[in-house]
């Protein structure tokens, strides 16, 4: 049925005006499907964040560092950098050529700028620095690594060899310049008596050399009487103190000489040397070359008291014997040698 152009017209303005109604409730009937979009969309993004931050803070992180390392990632895309590098030095109408010198000096030159090392010094210097260096420092699998690391037997086998070296060389080191002091004391002396010393092994050892030896040795027995007398005055001050003074005097003398007599006798007649004379590389030998006998390392510390009681003028001999003996020799029949002659480190 034929329709006027009015009523084409009147049909089209109400059906359109049914659309814009409809479009407008369909609109109003979303509006709450779209604030639970807009709400699961960002539940989804909370999620998101909280899940990265797990794995950040995961082991995922060193995993992927180590996987690096191992499969050797960055020398692979280094060595196809420069692969393609050099395949492209060539060039061609659609690929220019790259001038590798001129990318080192570009390279020398970021190197060599002041700001890159600012930067490196700021980054070294940063709180996060400072941070993750305590942070590993305090963590217990790096305290295992060091505790492992300074209990293993190359460390504490190095430390003591070091150690050990480092005694010794200062040793050696008393040891030549008391022997060269020796040579200049004896000297003048024997040119005034035209006594000649004489220059064959072994070498024996003078005044210098004994008198360092002997007044290390003398502060070492003193410091270990020291020692004893305060742990006796200890116990005694529980029980009370000892009555008459004299007697407490008398039994501290005895005692200092008791110290002595085994102090210098144990060593002698057992290793040949006491502690002051192994610093010093000496050694008593007796007539066979051997450590002299307990009764002969007793005689000789009677000879050394009468040494030293006027004014060490029992030591003069020294100057001038061949053997350089002082009275305490003579009379135990012992002389004492440089140590160094025998482990070849004497200097000549």
């Amino acid at each position: 049925m034929p329709v006027s152009p009015d009523g084409d017209r009147e049909g089209e303005g109400l059906a359109g005006r049914i659309g814009r109604a409809g479009a407008a409730t369909g609109r109003l009937a979303l509006r709450p499907v779209q604030a639970v979009a807009q709400a699961g969309k960002d539940a989804l993004a909370d999620e998101a964040e909280r899940a990265i931050d797990g794995v950040l803070a995961g082991p995922l992180p060193e995993a992927i560092g180590r996987s690096l390392v191992e499969h050797r990632v960055v020398q692979r895309l280094s060595a196809e950098v420069l692969q393609t590098l050099a395949a492209q030095q060539g060039g061609g109408p659609e690929r220019p050529a790259v001038d590798l010198a001129q990318a080192e000096r570009v390279l020398r030159r970021v190197l060599d700028d002041p700001a890159l090392e600012r930067m490196l010094v700021d980054v070294i210097h940063a709180r996060l620095t400072s941070e993750l260096a305590d942070e590993i420092a305090g963590s217990p699998a790096f305290k295992r690594l060091l505790a492992n690391v300074m209990g293993s037997p190359e460390v504490r086998h190095a430390l003591q060899r070091q150690t050990a070296g480092f005694g010794s060389d200062v040793a050696n080191a008393a040891a030549a310049t008391a022997s060269r002091v020796d040579d200049a004391i004896e000297a003048p002396v024997r040119r005034r008596l035209r006594r000649p010393r004489a220059a064959a092994p072994p070498r024996y050892a003078g005044l210098a050399a004994r008198g360092t030896a002997f007044a290390a040795d003398a502060i070492l027995a003193n410091l270990v009487f020291l020692l004893l007398g305060a742990l006796i005055g200890l116990f005694a001050s529980l029980f009370g103190s000892l009555r008459p003074p004299w007697l407490v005097d008398a039994l501290a003398g005895g005692g200092w000489a008791l110290l002595v007599t085994v102090y210098f006798v144990g060593f002698w007649s057992t290793t040949g040397q006491t502690p002051g004379m192994r610093v010093m590389r000496l050694r008593v030998t007796g007539g066979s070359g051997a450590a002299p006998s307990a009764w002969r390392s007793l005689v000789r510390l009677v000879g050394l008291a009468l040494a030293v009681i006027p004014m060490f003028a029992g030591f003069l001999p020294v100057l001038v014997d061949d053997r350089r003996r002082a009275l305490q020799d003579y009379l135990a029949g012992t002389t004492v040698v440089d140590e160094r002659d025998e482990l070849g480190e004497g200097d000549r």
